[in-house]
């Protein structure tokens, strides 16, 4: 056993960590234990330091910009969101009203935002993946701390500017890799890192993307050609490569990735199928992916339509959508290149290996996770983790829920979303990046393992991560 760690010590304070010890749980299979108490709790948000709240304009009012200004909604002494850029109208007619912004400082574009004198202390990046790298700079160069939705950049030099400038502007850049904020990784990662399963040898990470969510964002969506936006890996998984990054805590030396489209293509198309599922195609009621069933009949994801406030004209509106954008197209016909399938082998210094799998074909959602130590293991899957002890052969189940804090389920990624604006905003306050586990210089490895992932996935070599 390594020496160093104190593996009794570490456990001991495990168990005191999580408020109870270890007692028999009577609904577990032989030789479990549950640890009384162990719950894991997020901190509290929107604690005011009784100062002025930190101002910040959203540059993109969609799904992510709503996520991080809500937060100000909620905590409005903590956050102000003072302008906003976004070309839809009616996107930027809602954010405008729901944060009381000044007409003169809501805009259509975000160049439009840096062509008057700075007027705020922030800014949160939450537009297209390819629209990340022009205003973070000019962001940079007029002097505002920066909230940057992931991924940084599509291409690694544009990330390495980014670096470069926030050092030397000497500004803070939070990137949104929001698992490191989630009490579910807090937790594993702090279990890892203590000891408790002896030496870390290895990881098995899988995200399931679930399959009308991959046929929504990847295939139809936004996403689905990796050439104007940026690779599944980086534009969906780049979380992923990030958390494991983190909970090892050692550089990744080399990365050898496979996946490939296999099925959301034309030749897979069933017999008599049309182009669009409003077109009266006779194989529609059979098919999982019809744009009629997921939008129009279980509404499913329809905010991306920026629906009216009279949800008597829902119905029609959304066929109307279906009818004119690519979200009523058959699936098997789009012009989407994303893999659907993809796995990544990654080794570590020290000789730890860690593999990660993204499967768009799967029921549910929500990451797994399984961690192989030398004197122990735990099972996760975002909602509980199972730590079982090889000497003893006992098991304590942790809970993840975060329901100390009641708004912790507005925000996503277990968590994780809120708890990152909170943080950001206090190191923007303090000036102090070292209050951040997701800053610039710390996001930028986990980016270059995505970049080089992507070359070893299309010339079948095992890359270097330097």
């Amino acid at each position: 056993m390594s020496k160093k760690f104190n593996r009794r010590d570490a456990i001991k304070k495990i168990i005191a960590m999580g408020g109870g010890s270890l007692v028999a749980g009577p609904l577990l299979g032989k030789g479990e234990m549950i640890a009384r108490g162990q719950k894991l709790y997020g901190k509290p948000l929107g604690n005011s330091s009784g100062k002025n709240p930190i101002t910040a304009i959203t540059l993109g009012a969609g799904s992510r910009g709503n996520v991080y200004g809500n937060y100000g909604a909620e905590y409005p002494h903590e956050l102000k969101i003072v302008g906003v850029a976004e070309p839809i109208p009616i996107r930027k007619q809602r954010y405008t009203a729901k944060h009381n912004i000044p007409a003169e400082y809501s805009f259509v574009t975000w160049e439009h935002v840096f062509q008057v004198p700075k007027f705020a202390d922030a800014v949160i990046i939450s537009t297209p993946d390819d629209l990340h790298y022009g205003p973070c700079m000019k962001a940079l160069e007029m002097g505002y701390d920066v909230l940057l939705e992931k991924p940084i950049a599509p291409r690694a030099k544009e990330c390495m500017d980014i670096l470069q400038l926030a050092k030397k502007k000497k500004r803070i850049v939070a990137v949104c890799h929001v698992l490191r904020y989630a009490p579910y990784f807090i937790k594993l990662r702090e279990m890892i890192q203590s000891g408790v399963i002896g030496e870390l040898i290895s990881i098995q990470h899988m995200e399931p993307i679930q399959h009308i969510h991959m046929s929504h964002s990847y295939v139809r969506g936004n996403w689905h050609d990796s050439k104007k936006t940026t690779p599944i890996i980086l534009a969906k998984s780049c979380h992923d490569l990030d958390i494991l990054r983190w909970i090892v805590g050692k550089p990744c030396k080399s990365i050898a990735a496979f996946g490939d489209l296999k099925w959301f293509r034309k030749e897979n198309a069933p017999k008599g199928s049309t182009r669009r599922c409003t077109d009266n195609c006779p194989v529609e009621s059979q098919c999982p992916y019809s744009a009629l069933k997921i939008y129009h009949r279980d509404r499913a994801y329809t905010y991306v339509f920026d629906m009216p406030e009279d949800p008597a004209k829902h119905g029609d509106f959304i066929l109307k959508q279906l009818k004119t954008t690519n979200y009523g197209r058959c699936v098997y016909r789009m012009e989407n290149d994303q893999p659907d399938h993809y796995i990544c082998s990654m080794e570590f210094e020290e000789g730890i290996t860690a593999n990660f799998s993204m499967e768009a074909f799967t029921s549910y959602h929500g990451r797994r996770t399984r961690v192989m130590g030398s004197m122990g293991d735990i099972v996760g899957d975002m909602e509980q983790f199972t730590h079982t002890d090889f000497l003893t052969g006992k098991s304590s189940k942790w809970d993840i829920s975060v329901e100390d804090v009641e708004n912790y389920k507005s925000s996503g990624h277990g968590g994780g979303d809120w708890a990152l604006v909170s943080d950001w905003l206090k190191a923007v306050r303090e000036q102090d990046p070292g209050l951040l586990t997701s800053t610039i210089d710390a996001s930028i490895e986990s980016h270059i393992m995505g970049f080089q992932a992507e070359k070893s996935r299309k010339t079948k070599q095992v890359m270097p991560i330097s």
